[in-house]
């Protein structure tokens, strides 16, 4: 019988209660959530798994979600793949995440099962 790794998953949002809430909902499907209060706080992490899938907060109060995220696709690396949430949806927001190559995007109202989809489909 062979057991498949575990599914590292990154949740960057400055909401610490959206954070808990998602980190709890990935931990009960059986995946390892780390979560970051900032894109700061995540850049600051000496010794991060290699993650399998980051979840960004679009406006977060330093750096923003679309701003690390094109960081990390300018610093190359083979990033994961990465999804954006964010409860200011609005065009230019849209257009700016997929400019930086989302593969997701949700809004925070957005139910957390179409998350938890969204990240299984991109990591199996």
């Amino acid at each position: 019988m062979s057991t498949q790794p575990p599914i590292y998953v990154a949740v960057i949002d400055d909401d610490e209660s959206l954070g808990r809430s998602l980190g709890r909902l990935l931990r009960a499907s059986g995946m390892q959530p780390i979560t970051y209060v900032s894109a700061e706080a995540f850049l600051a992490d000496t010794k991060p798994p290699r993650f399998d899938c980051l979840v960004l907060d679009v406006q977060l109060g330093g750096m923003s979600g679309i701003a690390l995220a094109r960081r990390l696709v300018a610093e190359g690396g083979g990033n994961p793949p990465f999804i954006f949430i964010t409860a200011h949806d609005d065009p230019e927001t849209r257009a700016g995440a997929q400019a930086a190559g989302c593969a997701a995007y949700f809004r925070k109202s957005d139910s957390g099962v179409r998350v938890l989809e969204a990240i299984r489909r991109l990591t199996t």
